[in-house]
């Protein structure tokens, strides 16, 4: 049977006893072959004490550190959005979210934009970010509120009672630039006219043919009248 490590302290002990009581060589020797024989076995109990603890310590990150369960990151693209005298109300279906915990869902406003995250819904985080705001907004009193499957962010519009008819800036070049370029203030025919060009630029064959017997016909046209006049 294996002897521990205090047994053999103690078999230690009384073995440096007798040596110091024994006077006979080979009592000595057998004595000293002993005392060997135990200090060797004392230092590889001691060996094997601190090999095991590094074993646990080992195994304490693996259970303790468990893995992120948070899934990735999507981005929001769908949403909708309207108006009223006082706030400007941007929707977002996600399926599931008033299930999460209230602080799953956090929005951050500035004066000029606001950004939305919703963390951990079914397994994903999901992320909206509008930057330049058409106009600008109050912070403090722009909110959220969550409903069935729906996030609607409220923007507090700090000049009430001004419509938008853009939710943020880029949008709004965005369409203007889509829109004919001619100046309403200025001669209805000159604004015309750059329509008339910008389509025969971009025209075929055809469209050009079509274009110039239109504007041989409008120049005759109006040559006539005024000589009636």
């Amino acid at each position: 049977m294996a002897s521990t490590l205090e047994e053999l302290q103690k078999d230690l002990e009384e073995v440096k006893v007798l040596l110091e009581k024994s006077t006979r060589k080979r009592v000595r020797d057998t004595l000293t072959s002993e005392r060997s024989k135990i200090e060797t076995e004392i230092n590889n109990k001691m060996q094997q004490r601190p090999q095991k603890k590094p074993e646990l310590d080992s195994e304490k990150p693996a259970a303790v550190v468990a893995p992120l369960t948070t899934g990735y990151t999507v981005k929001i693209s769908n949403y909708g959005w309207d108006q009223s005298d006082k706030f400007v109300k941007i929707y977002i279906t996600l399926t599931g979210v008033h299930q999460v915990p209230t602080e799953n869902v956090q929005v951050h406003f500035t004066e000029r934009s606001f950004d939305l995250l919703v963390k951990n819904l079914n397994g994903k985080n999901y992320s909206m970010i509008v930057n330049n705001l058409l106009k600008p907004i109050s912070v403090e009193s722009s909110s959220k509120k969550v409903k069935t499957d729906t996030v609607i962010i409220l923007c507090r519009k700090k000049a009430e009672n001004m419509r938008w008819d853009y939710l943020t800036q880029v949008e709004k070049e965005c369409k203007e630039k889509e829109k004919p370029s001619y100046d309403t203030e200025t001669d209805p025919s000159e604004g015309l006219m750059n329509v008339l060009k910008k389509i025969y630029e971009d025209g075929d064959d055809d469209m050009k043919r079509t274009i110039n017997k239109a504007w041989v016909e409008s120049r005759e046209k109006q040559a006539r009248e005024d000589t009636e006049f």
